[in-house]
This record gives structure tokens, sequence and C-alpha cells, in this order.
């Protein structure tokens, strides 16, 4: 785990909690739907190792890191869009580069 609390319990405390919880409380998969159907072992363990891929996505090499300044409302427009807005603004920047010649 990541350390992120989502709530105030502590990992032993949700744990107490759950194996406190009556056993007809148990989920038992009707076997009708199998997007209900729980996960097995390997499924759960496969799912966790595909969440903690880290770095950056292939292809992206040709990318690089820089320190750059711009106005707040070309900022605020290009975010107001919601996520992909660095993408987006690269996109941009690469059609003006297309009719424009930088100085």
């Amino acid at each position: 785990m990541s350390g992120l609390k989502v709530n105030k319990m502590s990992r032993r405390q949700v744990t107490d909690a759950v194996r406190a919880l009556p056993a007809d409380k148990d989920f038992v998969w009707d076997g009708v739907d199998e997007d209900d159907r729980p996960l097995t072992h390997d499924e759960m363990r496969a799912g966790i190792a595909a969440a903690k891929k880290r770095g950056r996505p292939a292809g992206s090499g040709v990318k690089e890191q820089v320190a750059i300044r711009f106005d707040r409302e070309v900022l605020d427009a290009f975010r107001a869009e919601g996520p992909g807005w660095q993408t987006r603004m690269n996109d941009a920047l690469r059609d003006w580069i297309k009719t424009h010649r930088p100085v």
C-alpha cells in the first residue's frame, strides 16, 4: 500500500471490523452476473501489479521537461478543459509552429 489513508481507522482496526462482521453479511456470488464475480487471488495480484507500474508512458522519450512560465489566463483556459490539458497545450504549440517561424 502507498500509505494513503482514506479514513481515520488504522489498517488493524479495518481488519478487525471486517472480521467482526457476521457470517450472514458475507458476499455470496449468485453466479448470474460475471461482473459481480469476486476476483481470484491471481486476478487480484495481476491488478495490483498493473496499478503499481510507474514512470512515463511508452513513447514519451521524445519529450523534454522544462520549467516555463505562462500567463494565468492561458493556463486557466487549458486547465478548464480538464485532464490532458498539458497535451492539448503541446498540440496547440505544435500547430502554431507549422504556420509561424519561432524567433
